[in-house]
């Protein structure tokens, strides 16, 4: 038994969890997120809690448990809160800004980078630097936030770059520094 899987996951006010046959949907005030699930996997609704059950004691089946009940846990929160993730792009002419669904992107190369904002995202740049991504969808806004980052990863030796907010860049002492 999944020792995640065993928790059960609290639903707030104003969200609603339904399960069909081998999926379940949640919507809350920012949105509706749908997943199909394992049948080894029993899913049920017991007033403001969702608890999951496996059906046999297998290593997969543990592994599906304790999986699904973070992914659970992940919907209710992200249609009840949502997700942000805050990317700060440091560099001397590095910019981005948001044309309508794309986020362009001036990052010391020749021409500018084009991303496409998937449906679902919000995307707010500031002046000083800084691209906000919003959505209800925690692997999707993290996997568009890694996909931006990976345009221009933060070097050690100066920090020019794009890199997460809290992120902590280790910097290296250069050639001149070591004598």
């Amino acid at each position: 038994m999944s020792k995640v899987g065993k928790l059960p996951v609290a639903i707030p006010a104003g969200v609603t969890v339904n399960v069909a046959n081998d999926e379940i949907s949640v919507k809350g005030p920012k949105g509706e997120l749908k997943q199909t699930f394992n049948n080894s996997i029993e899913i049920k609704v017991d007033g403001s809690h969702v608890v999951l059950s496996t059906k046999d004691d297998t290593k997969q089946t543990n592994a599906y448990h304790g999986l699904y009940r973070s992914l659970i846990a992940n919907m209710v929160k992200g249609v009840s809160e949502g997700y942000t993730k805050t990317l700060v792009i440091t560099g001397v002419g590095y910019r981005a800004e948001v044309k309508g669904k794309e986020l362009v992107m001036n990052l010391g190369y020749s021409s500018d980078y084009i991303a496409i904002i998937p449906d679902g995202l919000t995307v707010a740049t500031t002046p000083d630097g800084k691209v906000t991504i919003t959505g209800i969808d925690k692997q999707l806004v993290g996997e568009f936030s890694s996909q931006i980052r990976k345009l221009r990863k933060p070097e050690p030796y100066k920090g020019k770059g794009i890199r997460y907010e809290n992120e902590v860049i280790r910097r290296k002492v250069g050639k001149t520094g070591v004598k």
